[in-house]
């Protein structure tokens, strides 16, 4: 009986380790684009458009825009993918991806759109 006692707590206690790190892995920071400069893995950096000009490919799977982080800096942001809808309406962006060679590659992009009640007065 000890035995199998045994054995289910090693099994609990692996699940309990393997979790926490499959859980840590999982989870993106939020960083500036000076701290995703040094960043080793994928990091979130959340912004909103900057003034450089939208460039999206001809065969419409890639778009490139400037995104201004909370600090302040700009940095042009490649997305390989459908471009998302309300890009250029956005209130808030969050680009998910790694910083290389002076721009933010994205492999997720989360746009903010405005409310459709915005400027709406309650009547």
């Amino acid at each position: 009986m000890k035995k199998y006692r045994l054995i289910s707590l090693a099994m609990i206690i692996g699940f309990v380790a393997y979790s926490m790190f499959a859980f840590q892995s999982a989870v993106t920071p939020y960083v500036t684009f000076a701290q995703a400069k040094s960043a080793k893995s994928a990091v979130q950096v959340k912004g909103t458009m900057g003034a450089g000009k939208k460039i999206q490919a001809e065969d419409g799977k890639s778009t490139q825009f400037v995104l201004r982080d909370d600090i302040g800096e700009e940095v042009t942001v490649v997305y390989r993918g459908v471009k998302p809808e309300g890009l250029e309406q956005a209130t808030g962006i969050v680009a998910i991806g790694k910083y290389v060679n002076g721009q933010f590659l994205a492999d997720k992009l989360l746009v903010k759109c405005p409310s459709k009640y915005q400027g709406r007065v309650n009547q």
